[in-house]
């Protein structure tokens, strides 16, 4: 379903971080498979409240904000980096990108003729 250096996320409901095994609730899991499904879009919080706990249309709840903080705290430093926050509209998975080293670049000079 989901694979990357750090993080397997696998279609029976194990999921993996490092070798790790993570221990996740059903909704968690669901929650974190639905997003992973979808990654690089955003995800309105009314699809993720309807699909994954199957509410109703304009539900105010907050049960979501906490199964995101749940997700984050189990991914520990890496939960930012997969489910990113888009205020006021939903959520996003990223995939993993390995931070690049920066490659320097030097100016060519001029010599001065005489």
């Amino acid at each position: 379903m989901y694979c990357d250096e750090h993080l397997l996320i696998d279609a029976t409901g194990d999921v993996e971080l490092d070798s790790r095994h993570l221990t996740l609730t059903r909704k968690e899991f669901e929650l974190l498979a639905m997003l992973a499904r979808n990654a690089g879009e955003i995800v309105p919080r009314e699809i993720l409240l309807s699909m994954v706990w199957g509410y109703c249309e304009g539900t105010r709840t907050r049960t979501l904000d906490v199964h995101v903080r749940r997700l984050r705290r189990k991914l520990g430093s890496f939960g930012d980096v997969y489910i990113q926050t888009v205020f006021g509209v939903g959520y996003r998975f990223e995939r993993y990108r390995a931070p690049r080293p920066l490659v320097s670049f030097s100016m060519p000079t001029l010599a001065a003729t005489a």
